[in-house]
């Protein structure tokens, strides 16, 4: 799974928990009494799972008057992924050369550690599968949908895949999902149906690779502060805490 609270792709990523500035060109002006997000995920990433389930839970600690903005960016850690998905076991042992021992062994930590955040990790899940509809939907609940729709349907896609063992590239599993999260079914349909957002969706997904996200999750606050991992909610906290205090 490569390093400690991380799902990284072939290249090396940076060291997790990560806390520092980004490029400058990324920073825009904000106010000590706010946050502005991006959540790099992926669908398909347990860490990710726990990272905003910590994330979420550290925000909440947060002084009332703290303004949050919270948007979901794409990663693909499996682009090449087909459509009939891959047993987990397998993709495991080819991607990292990892033994059914040591998967046993990880996934018993990653139950843990939801656990104890309140994120169930169930035993249903057994395939990876491709995720970039999911993410041409997420992007499709930011734009159209109302406030909070895109972090209802993360949530609801974490819990369909890893909680349930569902397929998240199954366009019945994410109208479902969709309609869960109180977005519009049939325009949640015939949005995925019609190939919509998917320039925008890879051209997402390039400009955070190209400014070095090599690992999720990754959480860009402000524009220039990257924590990454799934960072226990203290370590979010500190972190964000740390970033009002500079930028007052």
């Amino acid at each position: 799974m490569g390093p400690q609270g991380v799902c990284v792709q072939a290249l090396p990523a940076r060291a997790p928990g990560y806390h520092g500035a980004l490029p400058a060109k990324w920073a825009a002006a904000m106010t000590s009494s706010a946050l502005s997000i991006d959540f790099v995920s992926d669908v398909s990433c347990p860490w990710c799972a726990i990272g905003l389930q910590s994330l979420d839970q550290a925000l909440a600690r947060l002084p009332a008057e703290v303004a949050v903005t919270l948007r979901f960016q794409p990663f693909e850690l499996n682009p090449q992924m087909g459509a009939a998905g891959q047993d987990i076991g397998e993709h495991l042992q080819e991607k990292y050369g990892v033994t059914p021992e040591q998967v046993r062994q990880t996934h018993d930590a990653i139950a843990a550690r939801g656990a104890a955040l309140g994120f169930v990790f169930g035993s249903a899940r057994n395939r990876i599968y491709n995720t970039f509809d999911a993410h041409r939907l997420l992007h499709w609940a930011g734009a159209c949908g109302a406030p909070g729709a895109q972090k209802a349907l993360k949530q609801a896609l974490f819990k369909a895949y890893f909680t349930d063992g569902l397929n998240p590239s199954d366009h019945e599993v994410l109208v479902r999902l969709a309609v869960d999260a109180g977005l519009d079914g049939a325009q949640a349909r015939q949005m995925l149906d019609s190939g919509t957002h998917a320039e925008e969706v890879r051209a997402q997904a390039q400009f955070w690779q190209a400014n070095g996200i090599r690992s999720v999750p990754s959480v860009i606050v402000n524009g220039r502060h990257l924590i990454q991992g799934g960072q226990p909610p203290e370590v979010f906290e500190q972190a964000l805490r740390q970033i009002l205090a500079e930028t007052a």
